[in-house]
């Protein structure tokens, strides 16, 4: 009898162990953004934070890891198991321009990770404190000429933000004194406080401090004028051609991590920004979905990679 019972025990034990084996995703997903809280990139991971946690039904959650512009977070993550349950807010930062100005980041920038799906597309525009008499580019242009070193511009250092700065100080041949940041939305309430001048980052973070005139916008990165500014000129009109007109935000695992957890976070992310509650959400920013499969998303990376290169090479910028 006791025998009997053993062998049929035996028998279940296998086909409970299968059963046992839950889908993917069966614990909390941790998303892994690079930056403080505040920031464009933080404001990207949290939008797919929502959008995945109704699509897979499972939680996730934010985790903000700043310092070494964004180096640190994206480190922390390529050194993760590859099994789906850590992902980075990556895309331009910490993937397209950090090959290009570290010759070690503490990872490989593009190699150490799996592309699983973009997020939205967004641009810059360089805005200043209401203190700085000028009304326009030009006008900044000889104000700052005449008082070389006397403005501030604050950005993490190595990020797009600090690039674009250094981009403008070489061609305008202006001495902008760079004040380095963990994060953008520091540099962002340092220059509302008045404690730096000048600040460039993300239509999603800077749209509403200048539709409320707390900082004054000069220029927008963008191929075209944001419509919600059309009175201001791009940096291409300006006769500044050559810099990156889109700032790329996706979700990256690390290498190794399944095609078949891929591709089911891929499908989780392009459903999920379909919604209308997301749509509206990007809208508010001003930034747009950026949808396809993970290869889309790794073809997008590397041409970012190729331009961002083009311009630090072209600008002659170096970080220590």
């Amino acid at each position: 009898m006791l025998r009997s019972a053993l062998v049929a025990a035996a028998a279940i034990l296998p086909m409970t162990g299968i059963a046992a084996k839950a889908e993917f995703p069966d614990r909390p997903i941790k998303i892994v953004v690079p930056f403080p809280a505040g920031g464009p990139t933080d404001v990207a991971g949290r939008l797919v934070a929502q959008a995945l946690q109704k699509q897979l039904g499972a939680t996730v959650i934010i985790e903000n890891i700043g310092g070494a512009g964004g180096r640190i977070g994206a480190k922390a993550v390529a050194q993760a198991a590859p099994n789906g349950y850590t992902l980075l807010v990556g895309g331009t930062n910490v993937n397209a321009l950090v090959g290009a100005l570290y010759k070690d980041p503490g990872y490989e920038p593009i190699k150490s990770f799996t592309p699983v799906a973009a997020i939205c597309i967004d641009s810059m525009a360089m805005v200043i404190a209401p203190s700085v008499p000028a009304k326009t580019f030009a006008e900044f242009v000889a104000y700052a000429k005449k008082n070389p070193g006397s403005l501030r511009f604050g950005a993490p250092t190595g990020i797009y933000t600090h690039i674009v700065g250094e981009f403008i100080k070489i061609k305008t041949g202006t001495d902008l004194l760079f004040i380095p940041y963990k994060g953008g939305a520091p540099a962002i309430n340092d220059a509302l406080g008045g404690h730096i001048e000048v600040v460039f980052n993300n239509k999603s973070t800077l749209l509403a401090h200048i539709k409320d005139n707390a900082l004054r916008a000069l220029t927008v990165t963008s191929a075209d004028r944001w419509p919600e500014l059309p009175e201001i000129p791009t940096l291409k009109e300006l006769g500044l051609e050559g810099f990156p007109t889109e700032i790329l935000f996706g979700l990256l695992a690390p290498a190794g991590t399944p095609q078949a957890i891929v591709d089911k976070i891929n499908a989780a992310v392009n459903e999920g920004m379909k919604s209308e509650e997301a749509r509206r959400s990007i809208d508010k920013l001003g930034m747009y979905v950026k949808s396809g499969s993970p290869k889309d998303f790794g073809v997008a990376l590397e041409e970012q990679v190729a331009a961002w290169k083009s311009i630090v090479d072209t600008a002659g910028i170096k970080v220590d």
